[in-house]
């Protein structure tokens, strides 16, 4: 009964749908990023290098062995490195934007925390400290004035 009773605690605090949100989100951010490479940078770079394809780059370390009667008797070995290419373009693009994402979150975070910035609303746990700290502040005064 304990283990229902933390899975409802933790889903109706919402980390599961937060999880899921996310999940969906880099999903499709995935989906974008692998069309932005695929159609949108590798054209460009195919043509600068004279049409080369690479995703189909390869090192052939053994050719295919056929025997007599044309059956494969033995596979190729091959060294895929243009995909590997490829997937590298992927990487540095998903993190660049999520290094500028984070960037752009953070800005407004420093700016929703920063105290003396009025155009922003204080978050409420940075409004509720200021108030704890004026009450002791005054608190202090009076001690110090009662001496």
């Amino acid at each position: 009964m304990g283990l229902i009773k933390e899975f409802k605690e933790f889903a109706i605090k919402g980390n599961m749908i937060d999880m899921a949100i996310g999940i969906i989100i880099g999903t499709a951010f995935n989906k974008v990023v692998d069309v932005l490479v695929k159609q949108v940078i590798m054209p460009p770079l195919a043509m600068i290098t004279n049409g080369v394809n690479f995703s189909e780059k390869q090192i052939i370390l053994r050719e295919t062995v056929l025997d007599a009667s044309g059956a494969v008797e033995t596979e190729a070995v091959v060294l895929g490195y243009g995909l590997f290419i490829e997937v590298m373009i992927d990487f540095l693009i998903i993190g660049f934007t999520v290094f500028l994402v984070v960037k752009f979150m953070n800005r407004f975070r420093r700016k929703a925390e920063d105290p003396n910035n009025k155009t922003v609303a204080p978050a409420k746990n940075v409004e509720l400290l200021e108030n704890i700290n004026k009450l002791m502040e005054e608190q202090n005064e009076l001690l110090r004035s009662r001496k």
